[in-house]
């Protein structure tokens, strides 16, 4: 299959914004996809390469990009930063490269989709020294038989700067259309594996009974199940039904843990493979965990010289760390606490309840220095519960989840079944969708960030504030360069933001406003940190902001 056909499909998704188009032209392409190629197509038609979980990356930042570019066409490095600057975009940029190249080789063969795959594979793959030329090279040779089209989605591909607006809601319903299955089946398979390109291939080749009959995997990251809010404890007890297991929210990343006998995988909420930063983590669960094929879930914390908490971005920084790991160790030493259990020795607990599932995990777990059960209540009292969250508090935790026993794991769902108990006032997950260009020294930087709540209804961003404060100089450098890539227009200083970015933000109160379509607008916003952990979907929701102004106004009326 020709990557010219794969080229056209991205041109088309560009001009259209309808989701309706969009997944038309979707599940066309993925009709006529030939079996060998349906467990790559879909990432790739996602702008990516691997799945998230997987551990595999491209390397590859623009300068390298456009040496290679460079040695294909013939065109300097300096015109094609110089076209950069001009465009925006270094997809087109390198179309325009493209156009001026000398003519294709006598040897030159027209690109394929599985040629294209395969040398990005290359080139993920290259390590060592020489490593960086030889992924120039890889790249060189693809773009000398590109045509600007194709060279285009290639370096954005390569980038991660696709821009074609589907996400994963788009290729789910065109994987259900192309193969004629259920949508839920499509999306339950996808949230037991987290691998679309094994979804598609199932319901193309068994159809409905093969997609009912996928199962947790060790190696594929479940999505994880999330919480609602609940405004007190009183309030959490009578929705689980006037009995609930209460647990320590810990201010931490939260982890899932796949052990295959000495095999060990360690995936954060976002699904990201953290395994190598957190080398001591991986030994202690072979040393707690007596089950030799498990799955569980839990909260990974810093711990401070006092043994208190320190805040969650401490552990995103054990995340990040690739070198000098054993230094990190020492600095940022971390403790798992852990929640539920999944799966065990070749059998599936999502189906199992809840209080059912806490007694496997007990009996599977032997506490150690750095593994530890989450501390649990079980309680119908108030008053017991009450005593607890304070006592979270005090112990610098973040509140309180509250959990129906009966409840069965729901992956990917964010239900009442679950219910996440902090101080009114908290502060809001948002989604960063739009920012201006600074003014004076600051005028090549972005800044007052305009930023959203998730409205899971519409699937939209809806925007509740500006963020202007609470930014370091530092801190603005890097979101420029975090956002550039991902301005889809400009119109003066404002450009509109791909919504990729989560940021947490703290305020002086929520107001009802006219100026967003919200409804509501943040009073004297303030950057708290970024949030890497979370995915856009996993911001805080329109429902929340409206509940956390509810409990403010409820709050003033009582003063």
């Amino acid at each position: 299959m020709k990557y010219s056909e794969l080229a056209e499909l991205y041109r088309r998704l560009e001009k259209t914004t309808l989701k309706t188009l969009k997944t038309k032209f979707v599940a066309d392409f993925l009709k006529k996809t030939p079996d060998e190629l349906l467990e790559v197509v879909p990432y790739l038609i996602l702008g990516k390469v691997f799945p998230d979980w997987d551990e595999r990356e491209l390397g590859v930042g623009e300068k390298l990009l456009i040496k290679a570019v460079s040695m294909a066409t013939g065109v300097p490095e300096k015109e094609i930063e110089d076209s950069v600057r001009d465009t925006g975009d270094l997809g087109e940029s390198v179309a325009l490269a493209l156009k001026k190249k000398r003519q294709k080789s006598f040897f030159s063969q027209p690109l394929t989709i599985k040629r294209v795959y395969s040398t990005f594979v290359k080139v993920a793959e290259a390590s060592g020294e020489g490593s960086q030329d030889r992924k120039m090279k890889y790249l060189a040779n693809l773009f000398m038989d590109a045509g600007p089209e194709e060279g285009k989605y290639i370096a954005r591909t390569v980038l991660g700067t696709m821009r074609t607006g589907v996400a994963e809601g788009i290729l789910r319903d065109a994987i259900a259309e192309a193969f004629r299955v259920k949508p839920e089946l499509v999306e339950r398979a996808y949230m037991l594996t987290s691998d679309f390109g094994y979804v598609a291939k199932v319901a193309k080749l068994e159809g409905n009974e093969g997609l009912s009959k996928v199962s947790i995997q060790i190696g594929k990251p479940i999505r994880p199940m999330l919480a609602q809010n609940a405004a007190n404890v009183k309030e959490a007890l009578i929705e689980m039904g006037g009995e609930a297991a209460f647990e320590i929210k810990y201010d931490g990343a939260r982890v899932q843990v796949h052990r295959d006998g000495d095999r060990v995988i360690i995936y954060s909420r976002r699904l990201e493979n953290v395994t190598r930063s957190i080398p001591e983590i991986v030994e202690a669960v072979k040393a707690s965990l007596k089950p030799s094929k498990v799955i569980v879930e839990g909260e990974l914390v810093a711990v401070g010289e006092n043994g208190r908490p320190r805040p969650f971005q401490y552990v995103l920084r054990r995340f990040r760390r690739k070198y000098n790991i054993e230094e990190m160790i020492e600095k940022i030493p971390l403790e798992l606490n852990l929640f539920d259990i999944l799966y065990v020795d070749g059998e599936s607990l999502i189906d199992t309840k809840f209080a059912e599932r806490r007694k496997k995990l007990e009996e599977s777990v032997e506490e150690r220095e750095k593994i530890k059960i989450a501390e649990q209540l079980v309680t119908k009292k108030v008053e017991e519960a009450e005593e607890f969250y304070k006592r979270a508090l005090e112990l610098g935790h973040e509140g309180l989840m509250a959990k129906r026993l009966d409840s069965v794991y729901e992956p990917g769902n964010r239900g009442k079944k679950w219910l996440k108990i902090k101080p009114t006032m908290e502060n809001l997950d948002l989604v960063i969708i739009g920012a201006e260009w600074g003014e004076g020294r600051r005028a090549h930087l972005l800044g007052s960030f305009l930023v959203a709540a998730y409205d899971p209804e519409s699937g939209e961003f809806v925007p509740v504030g500006k963020v202007g404060s609470g930014f370091t100089d530092e801190d603005l450098v890097e979101f420029t360069k975090m956002l550039k890539p991902l301005i889809i227009r400009e119109e003066g200083k404002f450009v509109e933001i791909e919504p990729k970015v989560v940021i947490e933000v703290t305020y002086q109160e929520i107001q009802k406003s006219p100026k967003y379509r919200s409804g509501f607008a943040l009073r004297f916003p303030r950057y708290v940190a970024l949030r890497e952990d979370k995915s856009p979907e996993e911001a805080d929701t329109i429902e929340r902001v409206a509940q956390l102004y509810e409990l403010q106004e409820k709050f003033k009326a009582k003063k």
